[in-house]
């Protein structure tokens, strides 16, 4: 039996949207997922905008992290150097010389194939795709980058 019609079981929540999209935070407006690339979602200044602030972030953090790793790697080097200097270590650079030979072997080997595997291959062509359908929002990171690295 059916609950006579009028009943508040029967009401339902009306939603308005207008008033749904003013109360949502800007950030999910920006970042909301959807389908399509940048250059549909987005108007230019907007690609621009997150383009930047992201290159810039990157860049940024790139050249920090670019700075530690070269002092951690220049100290080490150092260290090493003063620990076989003063005997607390010995280096057989016979053996080095010969690996650094393998490894340039190695490389000469792998350049001169030039052919990339299927999976390398979809990636980049995956890669290729992106950067055309999204050229404002890849210009404005890679100006953010070099933006970050020179900060």
């Amino acid at each position: 039996a059916r609950p006579p019609a009028g009943r508040k079981e029967d009401a339902f929540n009306v939603l308005d949207l207008a008033e749904y999209t003013k109360s949502r935070p800007w950030w999910k407006k920006v970042f909301a997922p959807s389908s399509g690339s940048s250059a549909e979602k987005y108007n230019v200044a907007t690609q621009l905008v997150i383009g930047g602030v992201t290159g810039w972030c990157t860049g940024f953090i790139f050249q920090k992290v670019g700075k530690l790793a070269a002092t951690a790697v220049g100290g080490g080097f150092f260290l090493l150097q003063i620990a076989n200097h003063t005997g607390y270590i010995k280096v057989d650079w016979k053996l080095v010389e010969r690996d650094v030979n393998k490894a340039k072997q190695q490389l000469k080997f792998h350049s001169s194939s030039n052919k990339m595997s299927p999976e390398v291959k979809s990636k980049v062509d995956e890669v290729i795709v992106f950067l055309k359908k999204n050229v404002i929002l890849t210009g404005g990171f890679a100006g953010g980058f070099l933006l970050g690295m020179a900060s």
